[in-house]
């Protein structure tokens, strides 16, 4: 896999608690197409699947689960966040260095300008564990 720093949402981030990713996306504004009364509108899930890459790069400790949510927003500071998609509850034994989530397409529904993650703790706060996660030109499957 390949990430580039500017689609990277996550770099080695300590996830110690509820947090959103280190870094948003911003998607640019939409244009206004010649003779439009309105700015165009935008679903980056449609078509072609844009890939992403969210994997654990340090073991995790204490939490029950951990839930990764995909949201999407028209401000930078995610007033009122709209999740998109979540890989759902995640038990500790699964977030081992290395591990990928399910989460492996930006979905239908990526219809605002701003991207991020949102990281939802369940159970005790860790101490160790740290996400990895971004846009990427393609994931690696061994298949």
């Amino acid at each position: 896999m390949i990430f580039d720093k500017t689609l990277l949402l996550s770099d080695a981030q300590a996830v110690t608690a509820d947090a959103a990713s280190t870094n948003v996306i911003d998607l640019g504004a939409t244009g206004t197409i010649y003779g439009a009364t309105g700015a165009m509108t935008r679903d980056i899930g449609k078509g072609k699947p844009i890939p992403l890459l969210i994997q654990v790069v340090e073991d995790f400790d204490n939490l029950t689960t951990l839930e990764i949510k995909l949201q999407v927003d028209s401000v930078e500071n995610f007033a009122s966040p709209k999740q998109v998609a979540t890989t759902g509850a995640i038990a500790l034994a699964d977030l081992v260095a290395g591990a990928i989530m399910n989460l492996e397409f930006i979905p239908r529904g990526a219809d605002e300008r701003y991207l991020r993650l949102y990281y939802d703790v369940t159970g005790t706060a860790p101490t160790a564990g740290k996400m990895t996660a971004g846009v990427t030109m393609g994931n690696q499957s061994n298949g």
